[in-house]
C-alpha cells in the first residue's frame, strides 16, 4: 500500500519555482501562522475563457496544498477583481448605444455585477475553493491614491498633464523579473507613446477620466487609476507591504508584474513585495493557439454547456504541469471522464482515508507537480486503496461530494446480463459471431467490457454515449 501522509508542518517541504530567480527554491513562509499569496484576478468585462481558468486551478491546489501543511486556518489567499478598466467602460457604452436604459454608471455597475457572478459560477463549477478575499479595484481607489502620492513623495513618479506616471529610471531593478533590460525592453514593448512622458517605458499610475467616464477626484484632478497600481495598492491592504507568493498567466509578467514589482519596492523600500512569483504557461485547443478567428475559442460556459462536467475540465487542467503549454483536446476530455467514472465507483460509500497518500502529496509538493500526483492516485485506485484514493484526490479538489452531479446513474447491469447469456451460448456452439457483434455495439457506445471466469463487468468509459444503447432494447 501507498503509504499514509501524517499532517503535520515538519513532514513536508514544498518546493516552487520562483520566475524571480529562475529557480525552484525550498518555499519558507514569512510567518507560518499566516502563509499569504496573492492572485491577479479578472477583468470582469466578460465571460472567462478556458485559458482564464488554468492559474484559477493551478492557485487553488496550492492554496489546498498548504492549507494541508499550514493549516485551515493559516493561509490567506487574496484573487481581485478588475471592475474599473477601458475595457468595460467601452462594453458599457456599447449597450448604452444599443439602447439599453441607464446612465453609463449604472451600466457599467450591471456589467461588472453580471460578470463577477458568471466567474463564481464558472470557478466553482470547476471545483475551485473561493479565495479568502476578492477585493474590488473600486474598493480601494483610496489606497491608489495615496501609494500615488507616496510615490510622488520618494521622487519615483511624477505629474504630467492630469496623469502621474512611473518614473522607471529610478528603481535600477526594473526588468529583473522579466530578465530584460529598459534599453531592451523599448524597441520591442507595448508601450503608449505619449508627449508628457519623460520616457517611453514610464508607465501610468492615474490618467484623467474626461466627463461621462468613470472617475474620482485626486490631488491630480478627477481621474481613475491604471493597471498597475491597483494590484499594488490591493495586495499591500490585506497581505502587507511583503508577503509570500504572487501569481498570474506568463503573459502578465511583463509588463503588469514587472511593473506591480517596481512600484510596490519603491513605496516600501525596505520591504521585498512578494517572495516567489509563479507564472503558468498558456493554453492552446487541439495544438494550436486559442483564438476566435480559428474557431476553437471557448470560455468555461461553453464547455460546461456542452456536458464537460466541471471535474472533467479539471482533470484535464491537472494533467499538464503549470510550467508547460498545455493543449486542450476533446480526446483528453473523454478518457479524464472515463477515469472520473471509474474512480467515482471505487469510493461510492466509502469514507475518505483521515490523511491523503504521501506521494501525492510529496508529487503536489515538488513545484506542484499535478501530472505526479495523478499517477499516484491512478497507482491507489489499482491496488485498490479507495478510502486513500478519496482522501488524496480531494486535495486536488476531485470526488468532492458536491462535484459528482454530473455523473448520472448508468444501469449496464441488463445489457451484462445479455452479454453475458450470448456468451455461455456461444462457449456452447462455438460460434462467437454474437458476441462480437454485442461487444462492438457496446464499445461503440463507450462502455468498457471485461470478460472472465467471475463473468461480465459493464462500465462507462470514454465517450460514454446511453443514446447509442438503444439498439439493445
Amino acid at each position: 500500500m501507498l503509504r499514509l501522509l501524517h499532517k503535520g508542518r515538519d513532514m513536508t517541504t514544498i518546493k516552487l519555482h520562483n520566475s524571480k530567480t529562475r529557480e525552484k527554491e525550498v518555499f519558507t513562509p514569512i510567518d507560518p501562522e499566516n502563509v499569504r499569496i496573492y492572485l491577479c484576478g479578472p477583468t470582469v468585462y466578460d465571460r472567462a475563457h478556458i485559458g482564464n481558468a488554468r492559474n484559477v486551478i493551478m492557485f487553488d491546489v496550492l492554496f489546498r496544498l498548504l492549507r494541508q501543511v499550514y493549516g485551515l486556518d493559516h493561509v490567506t489567499y487574496v484573487r481581485n477583481f478588475t471592475d474599473v478598466d477601458d475595457k468595460i467602460n467601452a462594453e458599457a457604452l456599447r449597450r448604452q448605444n444599443a439602447g439599453e436604459a441607464g446612465t453609463l454608471e449604472e451600466l457599467i455597475h450591471q456589467r461588472t455585477e453580471e460578470t463577477i457572478a458568471w466567474y463564481h459560477a464558472d470557478m466553482d463549477a470547476l471545483g475551485n475553493l473561493r479565495p479568502t478575499q476578492e477585493p474590488r479595484a473600486t474598493e480601494y481607489i483610496g489606497q491608489m491614491i495615496a501609494m500615488t502620492e507616496d510615490l510622488i513623495a520618494k521622487g519615483h513618479a511624477y505629474a504630467a498633464e492630469g496623469h502621474v506616471l512611473f518614473d522607471v529610471r529610478s528603481f535600477p531593478e526594473y526588468g529583473r523579473l522579466s530578465g530584460r533590460s529598459v534599453d531592451d525592453m523599448i524597441a520591442g514593448a507595448r508601450v503608449e507613446v505619449a508627449p508628457y512622458k519623460r520616457d517611453p517605458m514610464d508607465f501610468v499610475l492615474w490618467k484623467p477620466s474626461d466627463d461621462v467616464t468613470p472617475g474620482w477626484d485626486s490631488p491630480w484632478g478627477r481621474g481613475r487609476p491604471g493597471w498597475h497600481i491597483e494590484c499594488s495598492a490591493m495586495s499591500q491592504a490585506l497581505l502587507g507591504p511583503s508577503f509570500d507568493i504572487h501569481g498570474g498567466g506568463t503573459d502578465l509578467t511583463f509588463p503588469h508584474h514587472e511593473n506591480e514589482l517596481a512600484q510596490s519596492c519603491c513605496a516600501n523600500p525596505d520591504e521585498g513585495f512578494a517572495n516567489v512569483w509563479l507564472h503558468n504557461e498558456m493554453l492552446q485547443v487541439e495544438g494550436k493557439k486559442m483564438s476566435k478567428s480559428l474557431g476553437n475559442f471557448f470560455t468555461v460556459r461553453d464547455l460546461l454547456d456542452q456536458g464537460i462536467a466541471g471535474e472533467v475540465i479539471r482533470f484535464v487542467f491537472l494533467q499538464t504541469h503549470y510550467r508547460k503549454t498545455m493543449d486542450w483536446t476533446a480526446e483528453k476530455a473523454a478518457q479524464a471522464e472515463a477515469t472520473l467514472r471509474k474512480w467515482r465507483g471505487f469510493v461510492e460509500g466509502i469514507e475518505p482515508a483521515p490523511n491523503p497518500l504521501g506521494p501525492v502529496i510529496d508529487a503536489l509538493a515538488d513545484d506542484l507537480n499535478t501530472a505526479g500526483a495523478l499517477a499516484a492516485l491512478h497507482e491507489a485506485a489499482g491496488q485498490g486503496d479507495y478510502a486513500g484514493l478519496l482522501a488524496s484526490a480531494r486535495v486536488m479538489g476531485l470526488l468532492e461530494d458536491g462535484m459528482g452531479d454530473w455523473l448520472a446513474a448508468v444501469d449496464l447491469s441488463g445489457y451484462a446480463e445479455k452479454l453475458a447469456m450470448v456468451w455461455a451460448a456461444a462457449k456452447l456452439s462455438k460460434d462467437f459471431t454474437a458476441v462480437d457483434a454485442m461487444k462492438a455495439a457496446l464499445i461503440a457506445a463507450g462502455v468498457e467490457i471485461q470478460m472472465g471466469k467471475d463473468g461480465v463487468v459493464l462500465q462507462p468509459g470514454a465517450g460514454f454515449d446511453a443514446g447509442r444503447l438503444e439498439a439493445f432494447e
